[in-house]
């Protein structure tokens, strides 16, 4: 049985958490910082991003985008009344559904925008390492415990998307390289995401701690630990995987993918 939690400070302030949760997010800092900084951002933020690996980000990045309303629905499905955290999860959940459905939309402006069209988002990407986050993130969210899937997505990606967007955001560099004709429209989902009051991960990170309580036990922990870990670090490699220019192969195998 969880030894009962309820947070007393800020929702904002890690100090307002159980121990055990300030140290997993001290443990992981290196491998956010590895994701959220990522080159690839630092680049978009100069708008000197090549082409190819603005087509790859928008391109392979989208699975992600398009389905996180779906991890949100897997883990609903987990929800028992009366539960610890379970009624903060319930509330959150229901809420967010909606918005994610509304950010696919915005990614799809996005990334009309930058001159990567609808169709090609669909068609999607054969480069294999490119879908290990999604791949990642429906197993967590359709087999995990709640507390970890929960702690992979809505905390992990959603805490170190706001900080790419902050980053990509911080001047005026990369608005001024979009189309004006387009340029408010596909600012839309960065604008949303770097808001600095974001409170979507903090919220997340309150109902892993009511879930498991102020003392779970260390299993319990090390997969929190391992559920982050591992976000950031496939969010790392779908991201080293969009600076590589595969363009010529790609096309190789679209074309015998039409010809089978």
């Amino acid at each position: 049985m969880a030894s009962p939690w309820k947070r007393a400070g800020d929702l904002q302030d890690l100090a307002s958490y159980p121990l055990w949760i300030q140290e997993v997010v001290s443990e992981v800092q290196g491998l956010k910082d590895s994701a959220a900084g990522h080159s690839l951002f630092r680049q978009m933020a100069d708008a000197t991003l090549p082409a190819f690996a603005v087509a790859n980000f928008f391109i392979r990045v989208w699975p992600v985008i398009e389905q996180f309303p779906q991890y949100m629905g897997r883990n609903l499905a987990k929800l028992q009344f009366g539960r610890p955290g379970h009624g903060l999860a319930r509330v959150f959940l229901t809420r967010n559904v909606r918005v994610e459905q509304s950010h696919a939309d915005y990614w799809v402006a996005w990334a009309e925008a930058s001159g990567v069209p609808l169709d090609a988002l669909l068609r999607g990407s054969p480069a294999a390492p490119s879908a290990t986050l999604s791949h990642w993130c429906w197993y967590i969210c359709d087999h995990g415990p709640l507390a970890e899937a929960i702690a992979a997505t809505n905390f992990a990606i959603e805490g170190a998307t706001g900080e790419w967007a902050q980053l990509v955001c911080s001047s005026e560099a990369y608005a001024a390289s979009l189309p004006e004709e387009g340029r408010k429209v596909g600012m839309r989902w960065l604008r949303a995401h770097a808001r600095y009051d974001d409170s979507h991960p903090w919220e997340a990170l309150e109902i892993v701690a009511s879930i498991l309580g102020a003392h779970p036990a260390l299993r319990e922990v090390e997969g929190v630990r391992a559920a982050i870990a591992r976000s950031y670090e496939y969010m790392r490699i779908t991201l080293d995987d969009c600076l590589v220019d595969r363009s010529d192969l790609e096309s190789v195998s679209a074309s015998h993918g039409q010809a089978a």
